[in-house]
């Protein structure tokens, strides 16, 4: 588990990203060490998680290398941000510097973010050729609502951590030297709630948003993987990785 570092000070457990060295970019090993990190169920001592990032960036999404992703890549990433989304106690992220595309989505799968308010949140997706899948969409438009997801998705635009407090999508703000400690006061809040009380009303919470998932959204399904087999999607992360502009197609 060298990818993230797991600490606990009584009630609190604190989950660190740690690779600070690539902007903690998403790596395979890493999905794996956040899944195992927030399925397993917490102890009876437990009454807050706090998702970190090392170093000056909270998260830069996945991490891309030359030719396009893996559909498959979806799936995982996926399980993840849902065990983040359904660990049944309070989990609150603390975002400085940047959280871009599966960062951004990771941030948001917990249940407060509290932000540096100039932080950087964004999921540039449609300037890479690639798509977000009906689970990851959902998030979105759950959490901004409709206007902003189409602002957040179909732009790809830098949003600042500021404007999102605005917009109600994460739930604090602070300047960088004070940012640990606006996280700290949310931390401790939680930390001395009832732990039946808040397991008991995440539950309800988590469960109100699932029924979407019934839907029929199988023809989307083969859309967003078309958009990943896609020459415009080995196109857009190869520039990505390259730093130059793309020369989309549409094929």
């Amino acid at each position: 588990m060298s990818e993230i570092r797991i600490e606990t000070d009584g009630s609190v457990r604190t989950v660190t990203l740690t690779r600070s060295e690539k902007r903690n970019a998403i790596n395979e090993e890493m999905i794996a060490a956040l899944h195992e990190a927030f399925a397993a169920p917490p102890p009876d001592t437990e009454r807050v998680t706090v998702l970190r990032g090392e170093g000056p960036v909270f998260c830069s999404g996945l991490q891309l290398r030359s030719g396009g992703l893996d559909p498959d890549a979806a799936v995982v990433i996926e399980d993840m941000f849902n065990a983040v989304q359904h660990y049944p106690l309070p989990v609150v992220a603390v975002v400085q510097g940047a959280a871009i595309a599966g960062g951004c989505e990771l941030a948001l799968h917990c249940d407060f973010v509290v932000a540096e308010e100039e932080a950087a949140f964004a999921m540039p997706l449609a300037q890479l050729g690639v798509a977000t899948t009906w689970f990851l969409t959902k998030k979105i438009m759950e959490t901004a609502g409709s206007v902003a997801a189409r602002e957040i998705l179909l732009l790809g635009n830098r949003i600042s951590g500021r404007r999102l407090f605005e917009l109600g999508i994460i739930h604090q703000i602070a300047t960088p030297d004070e940012l640990l400690a606006a996280a700290g006061e949310v931390i401790g809040r939680l930390a001395a709630n009832a732990p039946l009380s808040m397991r008991a009303m995440k539950a309800i919470l988590v469960r109100q948003g699932a029924f979407l998932m019934d839907l029929d959204r199988g023809d989307t399904g083969r859309m967003v993987e078309d958009v990943y087999n896609s020459a415009d999607a080995r196109e857009g992360v190869t520039a990505w990785v390259e730093k130059r502009p793309p020369n989309f197609t549409g094929q």
